[in-house]
């Protein structure tokens, strides 16, 4: 579960998800009929922060994104409890990425032009 909440972040960013939202720019909260999930997002400034939980399973999760300059900071809690954390830097069209999953397990790597996500 490297980067499952950045996945997350990420469907809910590009509307690959069932979720139905409500809300403006700076809060939602949406809800996904196929999953169970139920989460909402605040944007403010430079961050974006997500809370989500599924009734059906009883699980929640959350999650912080802060970008400076070029780089983004993530931190979370994922539906297992574990916290977990990284960043990723883009310049142009390289990405790094770096952090520690919540099983604890470091991770990095680096992309280069239409295959970063």
């Amino acid at each position: 579960m490297k980067r499952s909440l950045f996945i997350a972040a990420a469907l809910l960013l590009s509307g690959n998800v069932w979720a139905a939202c409500t809300g403006s720019g700076a809060y939602q909260h949406c809800y996904d009929t196929q999953t169970g999930n139920s989460y909402n997002v605040q944007r403010y400034g430079n961050t974006t922060q997500m809370q989500g939980s599924n009734g059906n399973t009883g699980s929640s999760w959350s999650q912080r994104s802060t970008t400076i300059g070029n780089t983004t900071y993530h931190s979370g809690t994922a539906s297992n409890g574990n916290s977990w954390n990284g960043s990723s830097t883009q310049v142009g069209k390289f990405k790094s990425y770096q952090g520690v999953d919540s099983s604890g397990k470091p991770y990095s790597g680096s992309c280069y032009g239409l295959n970063c996500k």
